[in-house]
């Protein structure tokens, strides 16, 4: 038996093991953005993976769910500064809270742990563990809403594997990705392993020649924006006082850019009902279209619901002077945009009762906005984290936009995991993607996932670029997750029909 196994046979027999996984698991955010350091990844997942083997039902789906929970205690910890610091809710209370969203996201391990030793998947692990983890990343992107974060294959971004995102998504990415860690163990622990290795270098080349195909191309000139960057604090956006002075800032910042295509502000730029701003919004509009450009932004809107006699409200997105329509936010925040069990939660503690937590959905049949004879797919805040929301849009779309206020999340790592969405986003849908924030990261990403431009984090500025309208559907945009869906479950067909020793 090579050493390798042999050590891994001690490890998984270790007290300390559900420890160690937990610690695997924390270790994992790091192969993601700002660090990047992806082949962590492949050794956090494949030695996690290694270290499942062997055990009852009930321990393998807790030592999952140990990998989970050390996977969000630290990879969401931004959550903590929502909670925290602008939320209001003191740290013996936002820490456990935290936890709380930990514990719970990682059920979706323990239910994957639970899957592979009930039915004795780990007899081919090569197959079944693979579909297994990635099937849990599907299901927490639209499972009680979802909540679509940390997955997998976003820490291969800049490597040979993002040739499959226009073919199979992130949810692709992860599953090759996973597999790889899953071979690399293998073969050391298991010298009969060799084909599988040739398999993942097989899956590597072929991402990197999948780069050179261009699935979309430009449809006429490229449109000059300017993205408004506001930083404003936090803490005062909503405050009465800096209502006018908010507007100024932005009012000013702009002054110079009319005569672009595009002016582009964030999301709730305007820090008003859109009734309350008709005076500014037409000053503004008027500004746009007489220097013929086209003028978006985001604000929150009431429209009356006369069906039941109610006022509803939402987070929404304007295009004005050159440009027309409007876009209410369909994937709303928990306990940020609105408050499950509401009657029960509001009022408890001051971060169940922030401002601006009373939203609606917006429908899903909304069409796109109309800039400058161009169709921009909007999307407002974590709605860009949906690759599903995202491909439906972006179908029925030339350019991209998504508007966002990650001040929320101040210096954590949150705005770091969210710009790197964006990015995959890009390159699923082989659409560029105009992204404006009130703090940063303000961007133009390419079709290809690359920056363009950039705006630095908390400053006040105004970032100036061009956004390429395309044409053509890449095959995600298609197909959407159907194709990896079908491979998962030939893999864990395959994988249950064997269940012999591998």
């Amino acid at each position: 038996m090579p050493i390798i196994a042999r050590y891994l046979d001690t490890l998984r027999t270790h007290r300390l093991l559900p420890l160690l996984m937990v610690m695997l698991g924390a270790l994992t955010p790091f192969a993601l953005a700002p660090f990047h350091l992806w082949p962590l990844a492949l050794l956090t997942i494949g030695l996690s993976a290694e270290l499942l083997r062997g055990h009852t039902v009930s321990r393998t789906a807790f030592l999952a769910w140990c990998h989970g929970f050390g996977l969000w205690a630290y990879g969401g910890s931004w959550l903590y500064v929502s909670i925290h610091d602008y939320g209001y809710t003191p740290p013996w209370l936002a820490t456990p809270m935290v936890g709380f969203v930990a514990a719970v996201m990682a059920l979706f391990f323990a239910f994957i742990g639970f899957l592979y030793a009930r039915f004795k998947l780990e007899r081919a692990p090569l197959l079944a563990l693979p579909a297994l983890w990635v099937l849990g990343e599907w299901l927490r992107s639209w499972l009680f809403t979802g909540f679509p974060w940390l997955f997998t294959g976003y820490a291969f971004i800049d490597t040979p594997l993002i040739g499959y995102a226009p073919l199979l998504g992130v949810f692709g990415i992860s599953l090759i990705a996973v597999f790889t860690g899953l071979v690399l163990f293998r073969v050391l622990a298991d010298r009969t392993q060799w084909p599988a290795l040739a398999t993942v270098a097989a899956l590597w080349v072929t991402g990197a020649g999948l780069q050179h195909i261009a699935w979309t191309h430009p449809a006429g000139e490229a449109l000059s924006v300017s993205i408004v960057q506001g930083n404003i604090p936090q803490e005062s956006k909503w405050q009465l006082e800096w209502r006018d002075k908010t507007l100024a800032i932005y009012k000013e910042l702009s002054r110079n850019e009319w005569g672009r295509d595009l002016v582009i502000w964030p999301e709730s730029a305007v820090p008003m009902f859109y009734h309350e701003a008709i005076d500014f919004l037409k000053e503004t509009s008027d500004k746009a279209l007489a220097s013929r450009s086209a003028f978006v932004t985001g604000i929150p809107y009431i429209d009356p619901d006369e069906a039941s006699r109610t006022l509803r409200f939402y987070n929404s997105i304007i295009a004005l002077g050159d440009g027309s329509g409007i876009y209410h936010k369909q994937r709303l925040v928990p306990f940020g945009e609105y408050i499950p069990y509401e009657g029960f939660l509001r009022g408890a503690i001051p971060f169940f009762d922030m401002p601006m937590s009373s939203f609606s959905e917006g429908r899903a049949d909304q069409q796109p906005l109309l800039v400058k004879n161009h169709w921009l797919g909007p999307m407002i805040c974590y709605e860009i984290a949906y690759p599903e929301l995202v491909r439906r849009i972006a179908a029925r779309s030339d350019v991209l936009a998504t508007i966002s206020n990650d001040g929320w999340f101040g210096g954590s790592i949150g705005p770091h995991q969210h710009f790197q969405m964006v990015r995959m986003r890009a390159v699923e849908t082989g659409r560029e993607v105009i992204r404006a924030t009130n703090n940063g990261i303000s961007a133009i990403i390419r079709a290809d996932g690359s920056v363009q431009e950039h705006a630095p984090q908390f400053q006040r500025l105004v970032l100036r670029a061009t956004a390429q309208p395309r044409e053509g559907l890449t095959p995600y945009v298609v197909m959407g997750n159907w194709p990896v869906l079908v491979i998962m479950a030939l893999m864990l067909l395959i994988g249950w029909r064997r269940k012999r020793p591998s």
